[in-house]
């Protein structure tokens, strides 16, 4: 699993071939991966993306708040390009905080984070490392998806945040070990969304209330997550997925997903395992820009007469 996005500085190594020689071999050799041979991403329920076919008809377009030019959206300012309606985008509402740290040497316009704030706008925060938070007060209710040697599984979070609440919380209290504070931990009620709706009475089960995800390549992560602000926090791992990015990085699993895979599995295991309700697409809507420039990619292979 991979809580950040496996953005390469390229596509992939190219010899010194140029113009569209250069171009139709990249796309050859990117859709030969075993994220291109299946596509998991058919199955999912997405709102309508006629609005991001009509914007890839009339090419870049200006961003309503820098004027920079883009497509599709604005991955400095976080807002859809002028010729993509806000009101066209799907708005999903999340179960749980959701701050994404990027470093500052990631590539902007290679990032899928920002796919999480367009779609997700109330639930998600990016943050540009160092500028992010000091957890350790919370660190009873946060979260950090990353994978390594004492990750746990979604499933065992409820076990293993336990510890934390009995540390932060109940250290004083003698009485706490025998009912934890954990299991009358209640989600605050919330207004059913319009657009996708979360159960608003449900029992929150875990006490969770903030996942940390970290965007960058594997070579950038060590500065970030050896960052005391991050010590001591619950870490999680995602192993069962595999990653459908186009800019997955050569010699790494394929179980290292991109940021926004990340968010996205880690919630539907959340919504299952740990809220226990059956998951009926609430969050697919995450994998709207993703999903179609999955197929944009795809699409440019068949033009190029390589299927």
């Amino acid at each position: 699993q991979l809580t950040m996005s496996l953005n390469s500085s390229t596509i992939l190594n190219e010899e010194n071939t140029q113009g569209a020689k250069r171009n139709t071999e990249c796309l050859e050799s990117l859709l030969q991966t075993p994220a291109f041979q299946d596509n998991p991403l058919q199955q999912l329920q997405l709102a309508s993306q006629e609005v991001l076919e009509k914007a890839k008809k009339s090419g870049r377009s200006k961003c309503p708040r820098c004027n920079s030019s883009r497509m599709f959206y604005c991955y400095t300012c976080f807002v859809p390009v002028e010729t993509v309606p806000t009101k066209e985008i799907p708005t999903v509402k999340l179960p749980l905080k959701i701050d994404i740290i990027k470093h500052p040497n990631e590539t902007d316009g290679k990032s899928t984070a920002v796919h999480a704030k367009l779609l997700a706008p109330d639930d998600v925060t990016i943050y540009k490392y160092p500028c992010i938070p000091e957890y350790e007060e919370k660190r009873h209710e946060i979260a950090l998806i990353f994978p390594g040697p004492n990750s746990v599984s979604v499933k065992d979070i409820a076990f293993h945040l336990q510890k934390y609440t009995k540390k932060g919380v109940c250290a004083s209290d003698d009485n706490c070990s025998r009912e934890p504070l954990l299991k009358q931990a209640k989600i605050e009620p919330e207004e059913k969304h319009p657009k996708e709706g979360i159960s608003s009475s449900r029992s929150e089960g875990t006490g969770l209330k903030k996942i940390i995800f970290i965007d960058s390549t594997w070579n950038q992560t060590n500065k970030i997550i050896t960052d005391e602000r991050l010590q001591g926090l619950l870490q999680i791992e995602l192993k069962t997925r595999k990653t459908c990015f186009w800019r997955h990085q050569k010699g790494k699993p394929d179980t290292y997903l991109s940021t926004i895979e990340a968010i996205y599995y880690f919630l539907v295991d959340y919504h299952q395992e740990i809220l226990k309700e059956s998951y009926k697409g609430q969050y697919d809507n995450l994998l709207f820009f993703f999903s179609f420039m999955y197929t944009l990619i795809k699409d440019a292979k068949c033009c190029a007469g390589k299927e």
